[in-house]
């Protein structure tokens, strides 16, 4: 996926495992926050404003780090 970034706010106490919280970002796109809902058993994905958080402290991740079900979704939903 071009121009892909992923990201984690470690500065919040929040960790890159299969439960953690992500952030997205396509090019200049907006951001998506998302988390695992253990009741739906998936990846649910929402739209943030940047005034509603501080982007300066995530910290882009890996794609390896991404958990493979977080991998799919994310695939689905930035299709080119």
């Amino acid at each position: 996926m071009n121009g892909l970034r992923v990201y984690v706010n470690l500065l919040d106490g929040q960790t890159p495992s299969g439960e953690g919280v992500f952030y997205s970002r396509r090019g200049d796109g907006p951001f998506y926050l998302w988390r695992y809902e253990e009741k739906f058993r998936q990846w649910r994905g929402s739209r943030v404003l940047v005034a509603d958080f501080t982007p300066g402290k995530l910290i882009m991740t890996r794609w390896k780090i991404v958990p493979l079900t977080l991998q799919d979704r994310l695939s689905q939903h930035y299709l080119e």
